[in-house]
């Protein structure tokens, strides 16, 4: 729901400021902090700061509460869950960077085998496609997977 833009995330408005870019009375900015559904950064004298991003926020909590007939509970269940994916596509990312890292590094013991022609286990390079070849006997291909520990 909110921008992930730097520069949206500059905490550089008062609450008169951003209660007027997102058409709201200040009162209710502060409910929505109170609810956590928009929480602004602080000065040192308690007094909130909102970045353009927290403006964005507030707007789409009015858009949702006014258009879409959603309570604010509901709102703000709403965000959470958008938060929790946007944390576990973070993590997904990074878990597939390291799955990737791993890859190709091709660590010891991470090998492909296939038959030979004569019927010898060998290692083939890793993206090497293996060639089917038929035997008189009509071949078979069979795939081993070691037993997971």
């Amino acid at each position: 729901m909110a921008s992930t833009d730097a520069h949206d995330d500059a905490t550089i408005l008062t609450i008169s400021v951003a209660a007027e870019l997102a058409g709201m009375h200040p009162q209710t900015l502060r409910q929505y902090d109170r609810l956590g559904l928009v929480e602004p950064r602080r000065t040192a004298g308690r007094g909130r700061r909102y970045s353009l991003g927290d403006v964005a926020l507030l707007r789409q909590v009015q858009r949702l509460s006014q258009d879409e007939g959603i309570n604010l509970a509901g709102i703000k269940r709403i965000m959470d869950l958008e938060r929790e994916l946007a944390d576990l596509e973070r993590e997904l990312a990074r878990v597939r960077a390291e799955n990737d890292r791993l890859r190709a590094a091709a660590e010891p013991g991470h090998r492909i085998f296939a038959a030979d022609p004569t019927g010898d286990v060998v290692a083939v390079p890793r993206g090497t496609r293996v060639r089917r070849v038929e035997t008189a006997s009509g071949g078979a291909l069979v795939l081993w997977r070691p037993p997971r520990r």
